[in-house]
């Protein structure tokens, strides 16, 4: 389903904040509410939207270890590794990229000590072959 300007601009205030109104986002957008709601119904049925979430903010994880982990994995083993990984709670998001790593995942762990666990479990697990962790000191911006 092709994705016009205005169901750009209907996502963007919605990654920005997901709790505004249907009334909010037609202000927003100089629509009436029925067409936004449509074009909700319509991108959420499309699978463009899958659904709502809470992005928790500096406050709540201001403690929490955060750890982008280059995976590199054995071919004959990449869906039973992607399996295993999918399993860790830890493991926030997991991104396939080209390049010498296969793929990488954003780790969040409450302590050093459960992120000296969790990329131990990630390195023990059959058919990965080599990983290289980078601890995110801060967070410059996200969109």
């Amino acid at each position: 389903m092709p994705i016009d300007s205005t169901d750009e601009a209907l996502l963007r205030l919605l990654q920005a904040n997901a709790r505004l109104s249907t009334a909010e986002l037609a202000r927003s957008l100089g629509l009436s509410r029925t067409t936004v709601q449509s074009r909700l119904e319509r991108l959420e049925r499309s699978h463009i939207i899958e659904g709502y979430t809470v992005r928790l903010g500096d406050a709540a994880r201001r403690e929490w270890l955060r750890a982008h982990v280059l995976i590199t994995i054995l071919p004959k083993f990449a869906a039973r590794a992607e399996a295993a990984l999918r399993r860790i709670p830890q493991i926030t998001s997991l991104f396939s990229v080209s390049g010498q790593h296969d793929l990488i995942a954003m780790v969040e762990a409450v302590s050093v000590e459960q992120m000296d666990f969790v990329l131990d479990e990630i390195g023990a697990l059959d058919g990965i072959e080599r990983t290289v962790s980078s601890i995110i000191l801060s967070t410059r911006f996200v969109r």
